[in-house]
């Protein structure tokens, strides 16, 4: 089956208002910018964002939260570099924030790909990040349970993808993004380059192509950091 499309706009067109939309990315690596910058001209609203960060500057991430489109954050570091756009909607009390620890935040999608509704952990135990969540002790130690996460559509980058959806990803772009194309009910993705099926030796596959649904060749991308020194600004 031929996943890819010829269109970024239509790469994004799956998401709806009020979607819980997962987006890879540590920091700027592995960010989707083209597809976020498509989903803005989309115009869906309200979301629900699963990442490891709020964004920074004002392009990508920030740019989607600076445009009023994101209701809910869930994330790990949203006080990173230039994230000014988050933290002022988040001061304005314009936009809600569930903070996870990163370690947590991975497991929480990966169990979400893994159909496992809960799991336990020590992290968090006797913090606010605890309260209201159930804490067992196990062999003396306590532990708190956290949820899945799942999402209805994930946006992620890889370095190659084949015609079948298979893809690789560049050493750390590759960060959340297998976890991600796992968890979500549709996996969007932008690829570098795009190469037939059977293009991709099979050792060398990192998602399989049961977990995406549409690829667009961006052969271009860019880069995170090198618009925020730009100054640059979307839209």
């Amino acid at each position: 089956m031929d996943k890819t499309l010829d269109s970024l706009a239509a790469a994004v067109s799956v998401v709806r208002d009020g979607d819980t939309v997962m987006i890879g990315g540590f920091g700027g690596a592995g960010a989707p910018i083209e597809l976020i910058h498509a989903l803005i001209d989309h115009g869906a609203t309200d979301l629900t964002v699963i990442n490891n960060n709020a964004g920074t500057g004002h392009v990508g991430l920030a740019a989607l939260i600076e445009q009023g489109r994101v209701r809910k954050m869930i994330c790990s570091f949203p006080r990173s570099a230039n994230a000014e756009v988050f933290n002022a909607r988040y001061l304005a009390g314009k936009i809600e924030l569930e903070l996870v620890p990163q370690g947590t935040l991975a497991e929480r999608i990966r169990a979400g790909g893994a159909g496992i509704p809960a799991f336990y952990t020590p992290t968090g135990y006797g913090t606010q990040l605890a309260e209201g969540k159930p804490v067992e002790e196990f062999d003396g130690r306590m532990y708190v349970r956290e949820r899945w996460l799942k999402a209805d559509v994930a946006l992620i980058k890889a370095e190659t993808a084949d015609t079948h959806g298979n893809l690789t990803y560049r050493m750390a772009a590759r960060n959340f993004a297998p976890l991600m194309a796992m968890a979500a009910a549709k996996t969007v993705v932008q690829a570098r380059r795009i190469v037939p099926a059977g293009g991709i030796d099979p050792e060398h596959v990192i998602t399989p192509g049961i977990f995406v649904d549409h690829v667009v060749e961006v052969p271009n991308p860019a880069q995170e950091e090198v618009l925020t020194r730009q100054e640059a600004v979307y839209p």
